[in-house]
């Protein structure tokens, strides 16, 4: 056989763009990537963690910058992305998360989860597809989450932001499909990350969310980048509007 059966996984010679790559799944994808081949971007509000970030991608070989902006500021999100010559992947990772009663919200936090997770989620598609549609190609790969496709009890608000990305996911791969741009989305479970380790470990917290996993475990972020990757990949090419979870069968139920 002169070809192979099994299409890339790699992205060679593709300029990605992650946003949250500071911490956390947003920086375990901007490592995965850049393993993966291609030269990343990274963006987050804060320089110090950008900058070990870089260094880790660039100490393994790998070609990586960075991005320093807030998403949810629109001047900044259009003046620097525009400054790309091309983009290719976009992964529109980054969010926050504030529990409450909906009795207890307070402005100040349902402003932030909508100002992050919604608003920074639109601009920075919005800029990175204005590069995309004349390269007739890329792909936008939104963070959702389980709480995309199930309520949550205490989290209403940011079960609600990630809802908007499932219904933003679906309606743009549909208007961007004849551009030659994919969308898609990642909803992964409770993941164990340095910010969400000891909530996962209180008896309450975390032994209610595992009780949902079938799997039985909580994720890690090897389980999230690995998704990102291929999606992001030649070999999820006919993959468009539609969601993959990395729940441990959590929305099978």
């Amino acid at each position: 056989m002169s070809e192979s059966a099994l299409p890339s996984m790699r992205v060679d010679g593709q300029i990605a763009l992650v946003t949250g790559a500071g911490r956390g799944i947003g920086k375990g994808c901007a490592l995965a990537l850049a393993e993966a081949g291609a030269e990343v971007i990274a963006l987050s509000r804060t320089e110090s963690e950008l900058n070990e970030v870089i260094d880790e991608i660039q100490t393994a070989g790998g070609t990586a910058h960075k991005m320093v902006c807030d998403v949810s500021d629109g001047t900044a999100v259009r003046e620097q992305i525009s400054q790309l010559k091309r983009l290719d992947i976009l992964v529109n990772n980054a969010g926050i998360l504030k529990p409450s009663s909906l009795l207890d919200l307070t402005e100040a936090d349902l402003d932030a989860m909508l100002q992050i997770n919604c608003r920074g989620a639109v601009l920075v598609a919005q800029a990175a597809v204005q590069i995309m549609k004349q390269q007739a190609s890329g792909v936008v790969i939104n963070m959702s989450s389980t709480f995309g496709i199930n309520g949550r009890a205490n989290n209403s608000i940011y079960s609600a932001t990630k809802h908007f990305i499932e219904g933003f996911t679906k309606s743009t791969a549909l208007e961007l499909a004849p551009l030659g741009v994919r969308v898609v989305a990642v909803g992964p479970t409770a993941i164990d990350t340095p910010l969400t380790h000891d909530r996962l470990n209180d008896p309450e917290i975390g032994g209610d969310l595992l009780s949902r996993i079938p799997l039985g475990r909580f994720g890690q972020i090897n389980d999230v980048v690995g998704a990102v990757v291929f999606l992001a990949s030649p070999a999820a090419s006919l993959i468009n509007g539609t969601t993959l979870m990395v729940d441990g069968g959590w929305s099978a139920q």
